[in-house]
């Protein structure tokens, strides 16, 4: 007898089969994911250094407005990120 997670697994595989990648599509999202964590350090390194002398100074409204903009920018980067890998992993 087969369990939930078993059964729910091969209902996923009819869906959307496994694609397997080629040597070159893991090399372009290797090359991917290092380009957008170098981003998300940059971002978060630029921006925290600005909420650590906002929060010094005593500007508590300063620190939640960039830590806002530091929570945008991260989904951004993030979905872009997303969308290359997609795009990548499609590339025939």
């Amino acid at each position: 007898m087969k369990s939930a997670y078993e059964l729910a697994m091969e209902r996923l595989a009819t869906k959307d089969p496994v694609r397997k990648l080629t040597d070159a599509q893991k090399k372009v999202l290797a090359e991917i994911d290092s380009t957008y964590q170098a981003k998300i350090a940059e971002r978060e390194t630029f921006l925290g250094g600005k909420i650590a002398s906002a929060r010094a100074a005593g500007g508590a409204e300063e620190v939640e407005i960039l830590r806002e903009e530091l929570a945008r920018d991260l989904r951004g980067i993030r979905e872009e990120w997303e969308q290359k890998k997609e795009r990548a992993r499609n590339a025939v």
